[in-house]
């Protein structure tokens, strides 16, 4: 999914909704969403690869791994 889009997309709302999902396994969950999400995006993260960022309602953004979610 995460190659489907181009650094600095906005993820579709169908995708988003298994980004939701998945992101409520993530360990870090709470802090992960925070205030809420307002909707996901793709961008650069470290070393130069790519992840799906949470854009929340207050502007703030936090990166998340799909692949720490499905390990749990």
């Amino acid at each position: 999914m995460l190659h489907r889009y181009d650094l600095g997309d906005r993820v579709s709302t169908e995708d988003s909704v298994i980004l939701r999902a998945a992101l409520e396994h993530h360990q870090n969950s709470t802090d992960k969403i925070g205030c809420g999400i307002s909707y996901f995006s793709v961008r650069s993260a470290d070393f130069g690869t790519r992840c799906f960022w949470v854009n929340r309602p207050d502007g703030t953004t936090e990166k998340f791994s799909i692949s720490a979610s499905i390990r749990g």
